[in-house]
């Protein structure tokens, strides 16, 4: 989570301050005494703050690899355009957005550049197989690296996807081998939970994300619904017949998620697009109702994934802190 989640996040930029005077990570510190050996990719579906991966990608520990977005004849790189506004009135004009995987051209370069840096393993994070082919992209290009890569399909999207690449980053920063760095982000995946509304399901049915059946009955009747990401798709939880009831509602699942979570563990990230105010005042009233969990995260939808949900989405992200990593020498101790 966030730079004001003290504990492990704390403890991290800690370490990647320590990692940072060894040039390469195949080299140690008299700070660390930790050899790091695995490097960690992801996309920008992941929501990651655009800080928190500039502290990380110095050393080649983390790299994120843009979705492309299609605005009528254009193509954007997410991360690598300013394609917010784009998108926005793309889709406020009724124009034509759409995304696609990246190359797996762009995940070899980037398992090139592991392998230069020391890194003698890889693990992929990506965006669920079930709403886009990232992770064949990944496949296709580690059949053909130098070095082990694993791919890991996270099934979920947005800061879930973030967070599992957040305890990776750690767990490989600690030192620790490959199979525990993949182990860590699957730990992560498997105690976040995503919800969300959306004022209409037309762009997700433009996307093939839903079913005809149901924008229709959106459109007709007016149903407002929460969704939730769930086995790698996206799936209804509850039907409400107002926005106002809906995010209410949303507000009520998240909370009550929060509040299952052991004490002081649950955090929050909360997505928008086109509408920061509606996401600052749903973040301050979780915060009001769960004061034992610092303030969520909040941040516009990635690119790639407002392509599809459309303006005025709003999404919570429900997960819980992670302790820092038991490092190889502590555990020799």
């Amino acid at each position: 989570m966030p730079d004001r989640d003290a504990g492990a996040w704390l403890w991290l930029r800690e370490r990647l301050a320590a990692l940072r005077p060894a040039a390469r990570p195949g080299l140690t510190t008299e700070a660390s005494a930790v050899v790091v050996r695995t490097a960690v990719v992801t996309d920008s579906a992941s929501a990651l703050p655009g800080d928190w991966v500039a502290r990380c990608a110095n050393d080649g520990l983390l790299t994120v690899i843009p979705m492309p977005v299609m605005v009528g004849e254009e193509i954007y790189g997410e991360g690598e355009d300013d394609i917010t506004e784009t998108i926005a009135l793309a889709l406020a004009g009724g124009k034509s957005v759409k995304t696609s995987r990246p190359s797996p051209g762009q995940f070899e370069q980037a398992f090139l550049a592991a392998g230069r840096r020391g890194y003698e393993a890889v693990v992929c994070i990506h965006i669920s197989g079930g709403l886009s082919g990232t992770a064949d992209a990944a496949r296709l290009a580690a059949g053909r690296a130098h070095i082990p890569v694993e791919v890991l399909d996270s099934g979920t999207v947005g800061m879930a996807l973030g967070m599992a690449v957040q305890s990776a980053v750690a767990a490989a920063a600690a030192g620790l081998e490959a199979a525990a760095v993949s182990a860590a982000a699957t730990d992560r995946l498997a105690r976040t939970k995503v919800y969300f509304y959306v004022p209409s399901l037309e762009q997700l049915r433009r996307g093939g994300r839903i079913g005809a059946a149901a924008s229709l009955l959106g459109t007709m009747f007016a149903i407002k619904p929460i969704l939730a990401v769930d086995g790698g798709k996206i799936v209804p939880l509850e039907k409400v017949r107002s926005a106002a009831k809906a995010i209410a509602r949303l507000e009520e699942i998240a909370a009550a998620d929060a509040a299952s979570r052991p004490a002081g563990l649950a955090r929050f990230a909360v997505h928008h697009f086109g509408n920061p105010a509606e996401a600052e005042g749903l973040a301050a009233r979780l915060a009001a109702a769960l004061p034992g969990c610092p303030p969520a995260q909040i941040s516009s939808l990635p690119a790639v994934l407002a392509a599809h949900a459309g303006l005025g989405v709003l999404a919570v992200i429900v997960g819980e802190d992670i302790p820092p990593p038991v490092t190889p020498e502590a555990l020799s101790t």
